[in-house]
């Protein structure tokens, strides 16, 4: 079943539910991605480590995580053509995820890669910080930094209430931008996922969900529509 959603579903803004779906939403980058890139590229499926803790009143807990994301590689020489990277929880409200995340990018940059950053969440704070107050009104935010201008970021907005965009993926300098409907990679990772077998769309999202209290209801309305449907 598809999500009741017309875009990005908030319900898996869960801790336990979004690692899951982060995961297959790479696996569905990648393979929509790799028919594409078969004759002057290859692309692989990488990942980083890192801890993080919760402090409790009287101890801390530990995490430990492990975060995919893709290298597209010319096949010639092995050079970092992209770096595409999805954004977890973990990169956006610890210490530890941000300066994870920041590293891979780093890498990338140091060599000369474009990079694709998708941000499908709410809650904390995007680890990639620029000037955002000439952007649009929206909730959730795909960024491409193009290798021959690296300190540039081509935004594209996602609107709760509307299906997610389509992107222009930069490869190598001399070729031309592939296109990612990012709304066919959703439903791909949603179906593959199985994770609407464990949400009940008739409770309230999750409480770290950070939206208005006018998009809240909107979509809490549409998630008891689906249970009734």
């Amino acid at each position: 079943m598809p999500s009741p959603l017309p875009g990005m579903d908030p319900y898996l803004e869960d801790p336990g539910r979004y690692p899951v779906f982060r995961k297959h939403l790479i696996a569905a980058l990648y393979q929509l991605l790799l028919p594409g890139l078969v004759d002057r590229y290859r692309a692989r499926v990488h990942s980083r480590q890192f801890e993080s803790e919760l402090v409790l009143f009287t101890s801390v807990q530990k995490f430990q995580h492990d975060e995919e994301y893709i290298e597209i590689r010319s096949r010639t020489d092995g050079r970092l053509v992209t770096l595409v990277d999805v954004v977890s929880i973990a990169n956006r409200t610890t210490t530890p995820g941000r300066d994870a995340y920041l590293a891979t990018r780093a890498l990338a940059l140091a060599e000369k890669a474009s990079i694709l950053e998708l941000d499908l969440l709410t809650q904390g704070k995007p680890p990639l910080g620029f000037n955002r107050s000439e952007l649009p009104a929206h909730h959730y935010l795909a960024i491409v930094s193009r290798a021959n201008n690296a300190t540039s970021h081509e935004p594209f907005p996602a609107n709760l209430r509307r299906r997610l965009p389509k992107i222009r993926l930069p490869l190598a300098s001399d070729d031309r931008d592939t296109v990612i409907d990012l709304q066919v990679v959703f439903a791909r990772a949603y179906e593959q996922s199985q994770l609407e077998k464990g949400i009940d769309y008739g409770s309230p999202l999750p409480p770290d969900v950070a939206l208005a209290a006018e998009d809240r209801d909107w979509a809490e309305a549409l998630g008891r529509a689906y249970t009734l449907g």
